[in-house]
């Protein structure tokens, strides 16, 4: 069996593919707790750091659990397990499980969580919506978002219909702004909350936009000025979809990826070869919506 890796080895992988430099400022990225020259041998990958995540990973015997969103967005001043994140953490320490974060830098990576979301859709000939600046990403192929094409055009309805197919269900389900019979064939994708970006989307000529967590006046407001400036059938029309379901998709690429960067030991007693990590997308929706009446 080959040396089992350290947390700070992955640590320094996952920011290779995800670089903290590319964080938005106002994000909480990184190594949250654990010990870097800690073993480890199994990975989880989950979109939130909540209990039951929590759960999965201890009763998997993870020594690491990797999420997408930050426990620790604001700062604080005691991590005691007498509030509800305190005691996530103490918990995951006790069990040799350290948690690690890829937020905002790992959605504008190449293969991130919006390349995710526009393979998830079948979008070709895509581009970043917003690239990061070319010192960042000389190739000009990361940044938050994607825009790209559909494999034909086709209806509203039916591309609404073909999204809620490709992503997680959800109480929500998938929400549709304009009209379902008009044409669209260029699309625009944002996971997690997009409707800051509602110029950006405009400046790209998407017909429409997939997106989560969208609220009336900023998508209304959309609406109303495409219609003013375009007719009934003005574009974007919006798609939106809960904030988890637009996430998940990364975490397959997140978990391949990881492995594909650390490889593999060959084990010569044997002849087999030995993982040096194992990994695992969580199978826990962490949608905090249950129920739609």
């Amino acid at each position: 069996m080959s040396d089992p890796l350290t947390l700070g080895a992955v640590v320094r992988e996952l920011e290779e593919l995800y670089p903290p430099s590319t964080a938005e400022g106002w994000d909480a990225v990184g190594l949250v707790a654990g010990d870097p020259h800690a073993p480890v041998r199994k990975v989880l990958f989950a979109v939130d750091p909540v209990s039951t995540v929590a759960d999965e990973a201890l009763e998997w015997g993870a020594d690491l659990l990797v999420t997408h969103h930050p426990l620790f967005l604001k700062p604080v001043h005691s991590i005691a397990a007498t509030t509800f994140k305190g005691a996530l953490v103490h918990r995951l320490v006790r069990g040799g499980c350290g948690l690690y974060v890829a937020h905002t830098n790992a959605d504008a990576a190449r293969r991130g969580v919006a390349d995710a979301l526009a393979d998830a859709l079948g979008l070709s000939h895509r581009a970043p919506l917003v690239p990061l600046p070319a010192d960042a990403d000389p190739q000009g192929a990361a940044g938050t978002g994607r825009v790209g094409r559909l494999e034909r055009p086709t209806s509203l309805r039916t591309f609404a219909e073909h999204v809620a197919g490709a992503l997680p269900a959800s109480a929500q389900g998938v929400r549709v702004a304009g009209d379902l019979d008009a044409t669209v064939e260029t699309v625009a994708v944002v996971g997690g909350s997009g409707d800051s970006l509602f110029d950006a989307v405009r400046s790209s000529g998407a017909d429409v936009y997939v997106t989560a967590d969208l609220r009336h006046h900023p998508v209304s407001e959309l609406r109303e000025r495409a219609e003013f400036e375009r007719g009934p059938s003005g574009t974007p029309f919006v798609v939106d979809v809960t904030h988890f379901a637009s996430e998940w998709s990364w975490l397959t690429y997140a978990a391949q990826d990881l492995v594909a960067r650390l490889g593999s030991g060959a084990a010569a007693s044997t002849g087999t070869v030995d993982l040096r990590v194992e990994t695992r997308v969580s199978t826990r929706s962490t949608d905090p919506w249950t129920a739609r009446i």
